[in-house]
């Protein structure tokens, strides 16, 4: 046994606060456990972290909440909890002091995050405990003091309609970054670096939203491929920055690098929005490793069914488990957790991945009214950062819930991603659903709640899945490099490989490729709602058919800085200055049809490929593959504005709306190379016929004739 340590259990007049909390000379100790019927705090030496110093009994307070008060406690002290209580798995109480426990509300977590075996309970799940005790060799959570120089720190807080996002890991944006000194490729210095920041902003990003940052745990069976889980949605530290994205070793150091890497970002006007993961955790199913919840908790914690077999956990999430975030001391500690990152770490939003399953209920059903979605509403913090759902679970008949997340909510639009990949592969028959997309997705936003085409986040790629040069390239997924026979990874990707499967020197096929990506890109800067750019979709990142890379820290998941499109990403950058300088398409509201009195001008007008109004059946008419849409001026541009698309691979002839009188002026052709005119750009008469390329978009600008000429001719 470790020797005692001085301790008080006196809490003073102040509520008990989870975690700890640091006093004058000593520091307070405050972990929940329903169930349990002890707890102890085990203390460990920083300099050998295997060394057990001192061993706490706690004291059980109000709102089972274990307590102890530790004098002589420094930042930088190593501590983990010991559960002991009955091992009943049948109904859902595993308690096993022997395994060390992190606390939930750890700042900091030191150690190796592998599932190593000594974490795991032997020999099965329904048999008695292991006896293995993993103190000296478990993670250790540490101390950690908040200080930190946030002096000229300000959020940018832009605007909805102002917003591009741009989704990243990382390690993987910056690990092959020549610019970068190699000690910091690959950490969250290394993403401050002036180097990345730079190409950021001069990109034209706003917020960079990251994936997941909160310590995560690397799954057995990818280390024993010699694989790990790069993509981190494998949670065991909800306050815990992941250790091994630092490039300092102490911990305190390590939280202080991610304040400087926010800091950073800041200062170039760019936001930081988190991927966060508070639908399961890395614990898994009954087979996973004992960590945190299921040593102190197993029922308060995770959902399960009972019935006359015992207790199972409920998995909405494919990962094994689902926190119960209807469970007060659970959804206490989410939105402790979020509070923490926007106050302590200056963090601006977050994307909260399967968020349908944070958003459940106590009786498991998702509900726009669930205590999370309530709880993050009435809160003073969080209802005022970007909120972002991925509306979705699985396994459940009400799985799918695009559309249905309230106000301040955004939601990751998979419909729009969808619709818009099969519309430029050149399917027949969606040309209505992906004008639909285009203006905004009203029928899925703007019909109940009457939420505003800015709740749409217009994806076309992300993380999982393809990457936009993959989408072009491939019509089936290649993730052989994952060790799973390629049976994992989506097989329904609305992708196209141009005629041949991955790479090729065909100029023909490159060209296609080519003109899909600027079509595709062009689509998303000009659609209303909030554009979301996968990082290295602008360069030409390729994963090399992998739509699955999540165990893949790699160079099929870095960025190759090395090479790249030069003029894929000029175009990227003038598209999103495009989008930045027209504020027809970063509408608040949706298109409603109505004349202008000023022009006689619609807000937009449909076309047909004679210059004729586009009517109803003619949405639906399986042939249709070229159509214009007319666009009236805005306040910040005086002149209107003609996009044309095309999505067959022959040439469409599009007779120009006006009269002989009548000029248009090409701002953009994504059929061309370039697709913004180096020189003086050409121009084009009314009632004449323009000749857009396959697979292609054409911007055209009115700068002769008046308005009312270039009204169409009714049906």
């Amino acid at each position: 046994m470790s020797p005692s340590a001085p301790v008080s259990f006196d809490p003073s007049d102040q509520p008990l606060s989870p975690g700890v909390t640091l006093l004058k000379g000593a520091a307070r100790f405050v972990v929940h456990s329903r169930h349990a019927k002890a707890v102890d705090l085990c203390l460990y030496d920083p300099a050998d972290p295997a060394l057990e110093t001192a061993r706490v009994r706690m004291q059980r307070g109000e709102f089972d909440l274990w307590h102890a008060t530790v004098n002589g406690i420094k930042p930088g002290a190593l501590y983990g909890y010991r559960a002991h209580g009955p091992w009943l798995p049948q109904h859902a109480m595993r308690h096993n002091a022997r395994k060390l426990l992190l606390d939930p509300y750890a700042r900091a977590i030191h150690g190796v995050p592998d599932a190593a075996t000594h974490m795991h309970t032997t020999p099965g799940p329904l048999h008695a405990p292991g006896c293995i005790d993993n103190g000296a060799k478990a993670l250790k959570s540490v101390v950690i003091d908040e200080s930190f120089e946030w002096s000229g720190d300000k959020p940018p807080r832009v605007p909805w309609r102002d917003t591009v996002i741009c989704e990243m890991h990382v390690k993987g944006f910056t690990q092959t970054h020549p610019k970068i000194p190699a000690a910091l490729r690959g950490t969250y210095a290394g993403l401050a670096h002036p180097a990345a920041v730079g190409y950021l902003r001069d990109l034209g990003i706003t917020s960079v939203q990251l994936l997941p940052v909160h310590q995560h745990l690397d799954d057995l069976f990818l280390l024993d491929k010699k694989l790990t889980n790069y993509w981190g949605y494998n949670t065991i530290g909800f306050f815990a920055p992941h250790n091994t994205y630092a490039a300092a070793s102490d911990p305190q150091e390590q939280v202080r690098e991610f304040k400087a890497m926010v800091k950073a970002l800041h200062a170039a006007g760019i936001e930081v929005i988190l991927d966060v993961v508070y639908n399961h955790t890395a614990e898994g199913n009954e087979h996973g490793p004992t960590l945190m919840f299921r040593g102190l908790d197993d029922h308060s914690y995770y959902r399960h069914q009972f019935s006359e077999d015992g207790a199972s956990y409920l998995n909405m999430t494919g990962c094994g488990n689902s926190v119960d975030s209807a469970s007060l001391p659970v959804l206490r500690l989410i939105l402790d957790s979020l509070r923490y990152w926007v106050t302590e770490m200056h963090v601006d939003g977050f994307r909260f991945d399967l968020a349908v399953t944070v958003a459940r209920n106590e009786t498991h059903a998702f509900h726009a009214r669930s205590q999370f979605i309530c709880a993050v509403a009435q809160d003073p913090v969080l209802s005022q950062v970007k909120l972002i759902a991925e509306a979705w679970d699985i396994s459940c008949m009400d799985s799918y819930q695009v559309g249905q997340f309230p106000e301040p909510w955004r939601e990751l639009n998979g419909k729009y991603r969808d619709t818009v990949r099969s519309w430029w592969r050149g399917d027949r028959g969606n040309t209505a659903e992906f004008a639909k997309r285009f203006c905004g997705s009203q029928d899925i936003y703007g019909w109940n709640q009457q939420r505003p085409p800015l709740a749409s986040i217009n994806f076309l790629t992300s993380h999982d899945g393809f990457t936009l040069q993959d989408l072009v390239s491939y019509e089936h997924k290649h993730n052989e490099a994952n060790g799973e026979d390629n049976r994992d990874g989506d097989s329904s990707n609305h992708s196209s490989n141009c005629g041949i499967e991955g790479p090729t020197d065909d100029p023909l096929i490159l060209d296609m490729r080519d003109k899909l990506r600027r079509g595709m890109i062009a689509t998303m800067m000009c659609s209303l709602g909030v554009p979301f750019l996968t990082a290295g979709d602008e360069r030409g990142r390729t994963q090399r058919g992998n739509n699955n890379a999540y165990c893949q820290d790699s160079d099929i998941s870095w960025l190759d800085w090395s090479k790249g499109d030069e003029e894929m990403l000029d175009f990227t950058r003038r598209m999103i200055a495009f989008r930045r300088s027209h504020g027809r398409f970063r509408r608040r509201v949706y298109f409603d049809g109505q004349t202008n009195p000023s022009t006689g001008l619609r807000d937009v007008t449909w076309l047909e490929d004679d210059g004729s109004l586009l009517c109803h059946e003619e949405w639906h008419n399986h042939a249709r593959c070229c159509f214009g849409a007319l666009f009236d001026a805005d306040e910040a541009d005086s002149s209107p504005l003609l996009l044309i698309f095309n999505n067959s691979k022959a040439a469409q002839p599009f007779l120009l709306p006006g009269s002989e009188d009548t000029r248009w002026t090409l701002v953009f052709d994504t059929g061309l190379s370039p697709s913004f005119p180096t020189s003086t750009p050409r121009q084009y008469a009314g009632a004449e016929s323009h000749l857009l390329l396959g697979r292609s978009i054409a911007c055209l600008k009115l700068t002769a004739g008046r308005c009312g000429e270039i009204e169409p001719k009714a049906c």
